[in-house]
C-alpha cells in the first residue's frame, strides 16, 4: 500500500475490473484503483489521468471489505506475478464469476441461460510452468523474478508462493548459478520451470548462443546441487529464436502430464504451450467433454488444438476428431501424442492460420456435428464470424482465457442463431485476475 501521507481523493468502491482493480466513480469520472475491493472506502493516489477515466493506487483502506486478507507473499506489493492475494480464495472465485457476467452483458450484450458451478483447486503452489525474467544492472547485480506491476522492472525474489515448493526452494540456487556464469548472467533473458511428476526442467534462455564454458559451468553446478534435491531435475537451454535443447543430464524421463480418466499421457517439451495448472486442466477437460456430450461417431472439430489436450480425450471417447492448429511444431507433437496414445484411428491434425479463417476455409473443413474452441487471449473472432449454413455445428463449447474476447465472440454466435445455454469460470490462475471460462452454444 502507498505512503498514507499523500492522497488525491476518497472513493467508495463498487466493483472490480478484469485486471483486479477496484472500480469507483469520483466527480462523475471512473477511477480504477489498484488494491481496492468492492464495498470498501479507500483514499487513493492518481497514477495516470485519461480523458474518460483515471488509474490510481490505494493509499489507505478506510472501510475494509470482509473478503480482505493479509497477502501471504512478502513481494506482493511490487511483484506483478499476483494481483489478488489481498482477496480470500472464495471471494476470488465469486469476483471472477461477476467479471465474466459483467463482460458478457457489457461487451457482448448476451446472457447465458444457466451459470455453471465454478471449478477451482488449490490456491497455492499450483503453477506447473513459470517464466522468471532476469536482469543485470550496471553494477553487475543480478535480479531474477516476475516483472513489477505495469513496468519492465524485474522484482528480485527468493521464494514464490504459487510455484511448487520444490521449485520455490531452489530459486536462490538458480540465481547463484546465473551469477557464477562467466558474464555474470548478463546474457540470460529469462529462466523457465516445467514441473511434472517424473521430472522438473530448468530451461535457461540466453540472448545469444552461450559459450561452451558457460554450458560446462551449468553442468558443474547441477552436479553440486543434485544430491540436495529430492526431485529429478534436468537442465535445458535456448537462445534467440532457436528451439530449446536438453543440456544435462540427457538420459532422463520425458516431461509429460497425465489425463488418468482417459488413460492418456501427454509428452511435451520446453516451449510447448501447456496449461500451468495440471490438476485443474484435467477437471476442465472432463467438464468440456460432458458439456459437449461426446457420442461415438460424432464428428468434432477441435480448433486451436495445441498438443491435442482436448482432441485425444474426445478421440478416446469414440468421436472422430479433427484438430486444427496454427503452429507446425504443435501439430507434429499432436500427431505423435495421438500415435503414442493409440488415437490415430479417431484423431487427425492439420495446420491452418485460424486468425485468417473465412467462409471458404470453413467450407473446406466440411460438416462437423460439434466444435470445441480453445483460442488464445485474442479469441476466435475470425472463426465464429465465418461459420455459416450448412457448416454450423449443432453444439459449440468455447474455452476462453479472456472474458472480453469471449463476450465479443459470444455475441457473434448468438446473432447466428445459437442459444447461449451456459457459462462459468474456472479458477485456473488463483491469486491473479486472469479469468478462465467455458461456455456452451447450441442451435
Amino acid at each position: 500500500m502507498a505512503d498514507t501521507k499523500c492522497f488525491d481523493g476518497v472513493a467508495d468502491v463498487f466493483s472490480l475490473d478484469y485486471e483486479g482493480r477496484g472500480v469507483a466513480r469520483v466527480h462523475g469520472k471512473t477511477v480504477f484503483i489498484k488494491g481496492a475491493l468492492p464495498t470498501e472506502k479507500v483514499s487513493f493516489r492518481v497514477l495516470r489521468e485519461k480523458k474518460q477515466f483515471s488509474e490510481a493506487e490505494t493509499v489507505e483502506v478506510l472501510k475494509e471489505s470482509v473478503e480482505r486478507v493479509r497477502p501471504a507473499c512478502g513481494y506482493y506489493e511490487t511483484c506483478g506475478g499476483c494481483s489478488l492475494q489481498h482477496v480470500s480464495p472464495a471471494a476470488q472465485v465469486a469476483l471472477k464469476q461477476r467479471i465474466l457476467e459483467e463482460q458478457l452483458e457489457r461487451i457482448g450484450r448476451v446472457k447465458p441461460e444457466q451459470i455453471l458451478p465454478p471449478i477451482y483447486g488449490s490456491a497455492w503452489h499450483y503453477r506447473d510452468r513459470a517464466r522468471l525474467s532476469v536482469s543485470v544492472d550496471k553494477k553487475g547485480r543480478l535480479k531474477m523474478g516476475f516483472q513489477a506491476k505495469k513496468t519492465n522492472e524485474v522484482v528480485d525474489i527468493e521464494t514464490c508462493q504459487v510455484l511448487p515448493k520444490h521449485i520455490s526452494d531452489v530459486l536462490p540456487m538458480v540465481k547463484l548459478l546465473l551469477q557464477t556464469l562467466s558474464d555474470g548472467g548478463a546474457a540470460v533473458r529469462f529462466v523457465e520451470f516445467y514441473n511434472s511428476r517424473a521430472l522438473v526442467v530448468l530451461n535457461i534462455c540466453f540472448i545469444k548462443k552461450p559459450s561452451g564454458y558457460s554450458l560446462k559451468q551449468i553442468e558443474t553446478w547441477f552436479d553440486k546441487i543434485s544430491g540436495g534435491v529430492k526431485q529429478v531435475w534436468q537442465v535445458w537451454f535456448q537462445y534467440g529464436r532457436e528451439p530449446s535443447t536438453v543440456l544435462y543430464p540427457k538420459d532422463l524421463p520425458e516431461l509429460k502430464y497425465g489425463l488418468p480418466e482417459f488413460s492418456i499421457e501427454m509428452p511435451y517439451q520446453p516451449g510447448d504451450f501447456t496449461q500451468i495448472n495440471a490438476d485443474l486442466n484435467a477437471v476442465m477437460i472432463s467438464r468440456a467433454l460432458r458439456l459437449l456430450d461426446i457420442q461415438p461417431n460424432d464428428r468434432v472439430a477441435d480448433l486451436f488444438c495445441g498438443l491435442g489436450n482436448f482432441s485425444l480425450p474426445m478421440a478416446k471417447s469414440g468421436a472422430s476428431v479433427t484438430g486444427i492448429e496454427g503452429l507446425d511444431s504443435l501439430v507434429l507433437r499432436a500427431k505423435q501424442n495421438a500415435l503414442r496414445n493409440s488415437c490415430v484411428k479417431y484423431a487427425s491434425f492439420e495446420v491452418a492460420d485460424l486468425f485468417e479463417t473465412d467462409e471458404q476455409t470453413v467450407a473446406s473443413w466440411g460438416v462437423f456435428d460439434k466444435m470445441l474452441l480453445d483460442p488464445p487471449r485474442s479469441g476466435a473472432y475470425a472463426v465464429v464470424k465465418s461459420l455459416h449454413t450448412p457448416y454450423l455445428p449443432k453444439k459449440i463449447v468455447y474455452v476462453s482465457c479472456n472474458p472480453s474476447t469471449f463476450a465479443r465472440d459470444a455475441e457473434v454466435l448468438v446473432n447466428k442463431g445459437y442459444n447461449f445455454k451456459s457459462a462459468g469460470i474456472m479458477n485456473m490462475f488463483a491469486q491473479t485476475s486472469h479469468v478462465e471460462s467455458i461456455g456452451v452454444f447450441e442451435l
